[in-house]
């Protein structure tokens, strides 16, 4: 096995990137949509009123991890970035990278009810939803997604939720991600670039946030740029595996000078503020416009800042109250952290609104790697569809799909394959004096915040695919 590969890169913050001018029309109408309705299901589900429906249930459940100690593999590796860290296959998920960065998009009307407010307040609102919304997903998800191979590709169009995406991995050491993502209609474009950065602790694995999302709002000439909150994984070595994410985020609209600044919390001491999101948005004079509160595992809410603020001090009495008639209960755990008790329902403020609450998970998730249901849609793959893929989609790889099938035996054989694939063709390159050329994004400069980033440079949905590296 190769001792390159990262060891938990499902979690990090995104960098930006696209074509800054605005997508062309042309942009838009490069695509050759599948259209599956004449083919067999393979599994999935049909069409129903038009609307193409997808799989809600992967072929085989998890494997159990229970039988592996990963303590042999990590000791050594306390306080390091775990940048050359390999793993037993049985912790990792049946998806690449790429598509978990995907799981990004799953509540885009979040971005088309933005686009549909003339309100820049309320639009800044829900994109504050969006972002809380965009890691909501990796909510129990402690298996490690696939580290995808250099030139690997992904894409996936949602008619039913507007939109298209394009990813590629641009760099293997160190792991770079881009991704671009646009409205079917020229509504908005989406983009980044993703730059894990991972260290162990002893105890828990945490991914530092590297880079910036930048959203664009065609219609309203509006450009918003963010970075995703820390992410930690307690108890590698024993215990249950729990996450929790924390640090704060500042969205920023670069048009209007509003800006929102919302804090993931720590758990803490008692475990009282696990998930727990708050934040405000102020304009550009620093006034406070409205409040942002709810949890990243559930729901956001929005209110006026001075409901809020009475709402706060009248909690904190109750609390006093309470906390005279109780003694603190909590003791050292040398063996693991336990995970706090979830505190299910976010207390509501009079007068707020909604502006974002979790879909529910399907009843199967749990033995499933805990994925929700757009993430079981991800590696669908339904005859026909070879013919309209790059021959670079994940989709393709035949370990991530031995190991959805369930065998998880020709699974590890095949990701040691591709490895050993891969570095033979960097040494290939080495000995040729090559460089690696990526394809479908550039290196260039983002105009709203000066750094620079890979930018998309259009054309894959043309479907020119010739010339794509043989990396399966």
């Amino acid at each position: 096995m190769s001792n390159e590969d990262e060891f938990f890169d499902a979690v990090t913050g995104l960098d930006s990137d696209e074509s800054y001018e605005g997508v062309s029309e042309a942009s838009f109408k490069d695509a050759q949509v599948f259209d599956s309705s004449s083919q067999k299901n393979n599994g999935s589900v049909p069409q129903e009123n038009g609307i193409k429906k997808h799989r809600t249930s992967l072929p085989a459940p998890m494997f159990s991890r229970n039988t592996i100690s990963v303590w042999s593999i990590l000791k050594k590796c306390i306080g390091l970035e775990l940048s050359k860290i390999t793993m037993p296959i049985v912790f990792n998920e049946p998806l690449s990278f790429l598509q978990r960065i995907t799981e990004y998009m799953e509540h885009t009307y979040l971005i088309n009810r933005a686009c549909s407010l003339s309100d820049s307040v309320e639009r800044m609102q829900a994109v504050a939803a969006f972002a809380v919304s965009a890691v909501a997903s990796q909510w129990d998800r402690t298996g490690k997604p696939f580290n995808p191979l250099l030139g690997e590709t992904y894409e996936l169009t949602r008619e039913d939720q507007g939109f298209r995406l394009v990813s590629e991995q641009v760099s293997h050491h160190p792991p770079v991600s881009a991704f671009h993502a646009e409205s079917l209609i020229g509504d908005f474009v989406f983009h980044g670039s993703i730059y894990p950065k991972l260290k162990f602790w002893g105890k828990s694995v945490e991914a530092e946030p590297k880079g910036t999302i930048t959203l664009e709002l065609l219609k309203h000439g509006e450009v918003y740029t963010w970075s995703n909150p820390y992410c930690c994984v307690h108890n590698i070595i024993l215990g249950k595996l729990w996450i929790e994410q924390y640090g704060t985020v500042e969205i920023v609209n670069h048009s209007t000078g509003d800006k929102c600044v919302l804090t993931f919390k720590p758990c803490g001491m008692f475990g009282k503020e696990l998930h727990k999101v708050e934040g405000y948005i102020q304009d550009k004079s620093k006034k406070k416009l409205c409040v942002i509160y709810g949890k990243w595992t559930e729901c956001m809410w929005s209110v006026d800042p001075q409901a809020y603020e009475a709402h706060k001090k009248s909690e904190k009495k109750g609390d006093n109250k309470k906390q005279k008639n109780e003694e603190p209960n909590g003791a050292e755990n040398d063996d693991a952290d336990d995970m706090p008790e979830v505190q299910e329902t976010v207390s509501v403020v009079p007068g707020s609104t909604l502006l974002w609450r979790i879909d529910s998970r399907p009843a199967h998730s749990a033995a499933m790697y805990n994925f929700t249901n757009f993430a079981m849609s991800l590696n669908e793959l339904e005859p026909g569809m070879e013919a309209f893929l790059a021959p670079t989609d994940c989709r393709f790889r035949p370990d991530i799909r031995a190991m959805e099938n369930g065998n998880m035996d020709e699974a590890s054989k095949e990701k040691e394959r591709l490895e050993e694939k891969q570095r033979a063709a960097r040494k290939q390159r080495a000995k040729n004096d090559e460089e690696w050329s990526t394809r479908w994004f550039q290196m260039g400069t983002n105009p709203y915040t000066g750094s620079q980033e890979w930018i998309y440079s259009g054309g894959y949905f043309n479907r020119n695919y010739q010339d794509l590296p043989d990396i399966y």
